[in-house]
């Protein structure tokens, strides 16, 4: 399907179908652009807290939002992107696909409500035989309000997130392990990084044990993908690793979900997808940053040969692990994964991951739970990116005694801690496995979402790539 694009233009190119972003106070910039009929209407309004307007013409609809003034400018922004969703259900009743969008605000919010109401605008059509298609197609911007290499960005990250989503929201009778591994090679393709994909032979010689631990009760083999985007005027003398947590679907293994919990386990790939994600708008932008993805990719199924608890597995890195609890897979396959990494000497690595039910008992759906060993400037980038996208972080301590839960009578350590605190035991348990600077991003509540929030559809949120192109460009590009 096709899907919006944001397009720079001329401000005698605008659509006939306007929308006018104004402030309250600021009402007199419309004077040009309404009737008189219409301010006056607009003005009384406005008074008494009106914050939406629409009046149709013969030759199209006029929209204005009133956005109020913010001393804060990533609330600002975000209210925008907000605000821009917000349109979209009138745009669909309209039957509207192409518009313009006109600042009149102090504070140039425009490219922001356009990026609000195109990750609002999208749908997963796949499945329908007759999809009953509501398709915005362009949203044009004048010139002065966004540069074109501002837009050629807006859309670069707006394609990485909704093929983001698109891979989430897969289900798994079309994407198993095999499936993923296809997909990662075919975004290599469309996007212009390298892909290698790892079969089981090659996982077996690299002693992955972890990965084929949870991989044994399955007919479909794992795989284990290598991304890297190298470019010749890479910024860091060493590459940046990103992990990202592979299940294609997870039962719990013989430690069984509920069936509630398993209606949408096809999201616990939200991890890889985010890392492929990061890497499509890192090639598309020619980001100067020299990534490496690693994905481990499975299910978690049971069967004759599934993983039960008590089991002792040797994992990649030499350590054994007593398996107490099968549903605590995704931090047995990331560890191989972070041992992996180590070949590479990263700079930095930050793996993401739908880890754990208790981030988001204790965190709900707004926020990542994130923890690790980087310096404090790093993790300050990094939740300064997180408000300036509004994929906002907490960190979480790392402290030592979290790590006496793991501790193991029969092996070097557990798979799993007590019920308390288990997204700090998670992070935990992956530390044994890192000797360089990294960070855990456990995105279990904000990646896949029962209802809408916003901008951030049903389902497949893509969470994570916005937040990572917005930290990269701050840590490695001067004056970003």
């Amino acid at each position: 399907m096709k899907r919006v694009q944001l397009v720079a233009v001329k401000a005698d190119f605008l659509h006939t179908n306007l929308v006018l972003l104004a402030e309250k106070d600021h009402l007199d910039a419309l004077d040009t652009l309404l009737a008189s009929g219409e301010l006056s209407f607009l003005r009384q309004a406005a008074a008494q807290e009106v914050t939406s307007f629409t009046f149709p013409r013969a030759e199209g609809a006029v929209f204005v939002r009133i956005l109020k003034p913010e001393k804060d400018p990533y609330i600002a922004l975000e209210e925008a992107r907000l605000a821009g969703n917000e349109l979209l259900g009138e745009l669909r009743r309209y039957k509207i696909e192409t518009l313009s969008i006109q600042n009149l605000c102090t504070e140039n919010r425009s490219l922001a409500f356009a990026e609000g109401l195109a990750l609002g605008s999208y749908q997963f059509l796949k499945y329908f035989t007759k999809p009953a298609e509501k398709a915005l197609l362009e949203i044009r911007i004048p010139a002065d309000s966004a540069s074109t290499s501002d837009i050629f960005e807006a859309n670069a990250l707006l394609e990485a997130v909704f093929l983001t989503r698109d891979l989430v929201n897969e289900p798994h009778s079309h994407f198993n392990s095999v499936q993923l591994g296809e997909a990662v090679e075919s975004a290599a393709k469309a996007f212009g990084f390298e892909a290698d994909i790892f079969g089981k032979e090659k996982i077996e010689a690299l002693k992955m044990g972890g990965l084929l631990a949870v991989n044994r009760a399955s007919q479909i083999p794992p795989r284990f993908c290598v991304l890297e985007w190298k470019p010749a005027d890479a910024t860091n003398a060493k590459p940046v690793v990103l992990v990202g947590k592979g299940v294609v679907y997870d039962t719990g293994g013989l430690s069984l979900k509920p069936s509630e919990a398993m209606d949408f386990m096809k999201c616990d790939m939200a991890g890889a997808a985010t890392v492929i994600g990061a890497m499509a708008v890192a090639a598309r932008t020619n980001l100067p940053v020299h990534l490496i993805g690693l994905i481990p990719v499975t299910d978690n199924k049971i069967g004759d040969n599934a993983l039960a608890p008590g089991d002792i597995i040797t994992m990649g890195s030499g350590k054994t692990v007593e398996v107490v609890n099968t549903d605590a897979e995704g931090r047995i396959i990331l560890a191989d994964a972070l041992h992996y990494a180590k070949k590479y000497d990263p700079e930095l690595t930050l793996d993401f991951a739908t880890l754990t039910g208790s981030a988001v008992r204790a965190l709900g759906t707004q926020v990542i739970c994130y923890m690790g060993t980087a310096s404090k400037a790093v993790k300050n980038n990094l939740e300064e990116s997180g408000f300036a996208t509004y994929e906002r972080l907490v960190e979480l301590p790392l402290w030592k005694e979290f790590g006496d839960e793991l501790k193991s009578n029969i092996a070097d350590l557990k798979n799993l801690g007590s019920s308390n605190a288990g997204m700090i035991t998670a992070g935990k348990f992956l530390e044994n496995f890192v000797d360089y600077p990294w960070l855990h991003l456990d995105i279990a509540g904000p990646a896949y979402l029962r209802t809408p929030n916003g901008y951030r559809t049903k389902e497949g949120t893509g969470v994570g790539v916005r937040l990572l192109y917005n930290f990269l460009k701050k840590q490695y590009i001067k004056g970003k």
